[in-house]
């Protein structure tokens, strides 16, 4: 039950914010660790502008799955409710900025 509020609540996060960053990750993803300081960054910086909502595949597989994430860490991108942008595997602040940019 925990699981399905908790999907819910990402599903309003989209829904109910006009620029929405969600970090799907995992733990034991290496990757992942590494991006994570640059999006807690972020995340901090934007947060006027962007939501950005991190999403642990492991505890949230059926969330992952509506998204079609295969691969982590993947970073999909909403304006408005609907995915505009999506990158899988890490990426540079720069870049990281440069598609939050194009959101606002």
């Amino acid at each position: 039950m925990e699981n399905q509020l908790e999907q819910i609540n990402f599903t309003n996060v989209i829904e109910n914010n006009s620029n929405v960053l969600l970090d799907f990750y995992a733990d034991w993803c290496g990757p992942c660790q590494t991006l994570l300081p640059t999006i807690n960054k972020l995340a901090d910086e934007l947060k006027d502008n962007v939501t950005i909502k991190k999403v642990n595949v492991d505890e949230y597989p059926e969330f992952a799955a509506k998204f079609n994430v295969r691969s982590i860490p993947t970073l999909i991108f909403f304006k408005d409710g609907e995915p505009t942008d999506r990158h899988t595997g890490l990426i540079t602040e720069s870049n990281l900025r440069s598609k939050i940019d194009r959101l606002k």
